[in-house]
């Protein structure tokens, strides 16, 4: 059974969280994205609630979760403060396994690369990889164009926009940024009951969703911002220091599968998981893959489990 839990953090945010699973059993920690919410891993807290303690929370910004009004609570040491603080109250460091998408792979990104030591293994969906990343929005014409929302994104009447007509541009993100039709993504899964979900997430406010993308460099340059071309990630900063499988869905309009090229060279101990016909909202249109390649992550001892 699917529980909702607050945990107070020392910085001051509270998280609240969906945790399902034995108390003592080994933990799994998911992490979502945007315009999304805890509630995306229901399917597969579900399904790892018998061996594991499942703990997703909805991230600061996300309601019923803090949400502070500037944006520069938003960058990522923050993001990444809050996840130690939550490990921490958990009782589980290391977590067995770091579950993420969107912008939550952003924060599994960095936590693989600078703080090991708080996770076993790293499982990421639909998230590029930052140095990745940073070259394509710096020499793709094709990514930057892509990736062009995120400047919208950060206007100042963002919040405005997105909510006018019933969220209606929020509602379109999900065709836009996966393929149109959706019998070839295995469905039309956006259910009624879906659509409440996230209309009570939104609806709560999207001023601290809209500050991820104000906080972070990382966005396609403009004709009166170019900081992206400037900014350079050193190698050792970036490199994944655990076993990390990469799922990710081909037909993902935002995130160009050129996004994969390379990334051996930041992720020693890569496995990656092409996926035909699945968009950036994989997560939905294919649960049972992405509950099947966690298995199969988790069926492989790490060296400290083994120790």
């Amino acid at each position: 059974m699917i529980e909702n839990v607050r945990f107070d953090l020392p910085n001051g945010i509270s998280l609240h969280c969906r945790v399902a699973g034995p108390l003592g059993a080994p933990v799994l920690l998911f992490l979502h994205g945007f315009p999304e919410a805890a509630f995306i891993w229901d399917a597969l807290l579900e399904h790892f609630s018998d061996r594991y303690r499942c703990v997703a929370p909805n991230l600061r910004g996300y309601a019923p979760s803090s949400a502070p009004p500037e944006a520069e609570h938003y960058r990522i040491q923050h993001l990444v403060g809050d996840i130690d603080a939550l490990i921490a109250c958990i009782g589980a460091r290391p977590v067995s396994g770091l579950v993420a998408h969107d912008w939550g792979g952003a924060i599994g990104w960095a936590i693989a690369a600078q703080h090991p030591d708080w996770i076993q293994r790293l499982f990421i969906v639909n998230s590029p990889h930052p140095a990745i990343f940073l070259r394509q929005l710096q020499r793709d014409p094709r990514q930057q164009a892509a990736s062009a929302y995120m400047n919208f994104l950060c206007r100042e009447d963002a919040e405005q926009r997105l909510s006018e007509n019933d969220f209606a541009r929020l509602w379109a993100m999900f065709t836009s940024m996966g393929a149109n039709d959706p019998q070839r993504v295995g469905g039309d899964w956006m259910t009624d009951a879906l659509r409440q979900e996230y209309r009570a997430v939104w609806r709560a406010g999207l001023t601290g969703a809209c500050n991820y993308y104000r906080a972070s460099p990382l966005r396609p340059p403009t004709a009166t911002d170019r900081t992206v071309m400037s900014i350079t990630l050193a190698p050792e900063r970036v490199t994944s220091l655990r076993p990390t499988v990469v799922v990710w869905g081909e037909e993902d309009l935002a995130l160009l599968p050129s996004l994969l090229e390379g990334l051996d060279t930041y992720v020693p101990d890569l496995r990656l998981v092409r996926v035909p016909r699945a968009t950036h909202w994989i997560v939905h249109e294919r649960p049972q893959l992405i509950a099947n390649e966690l298995e199969n992550q988790l069926s492989v001892p790490c060296k400290s489990e083994l120790q």
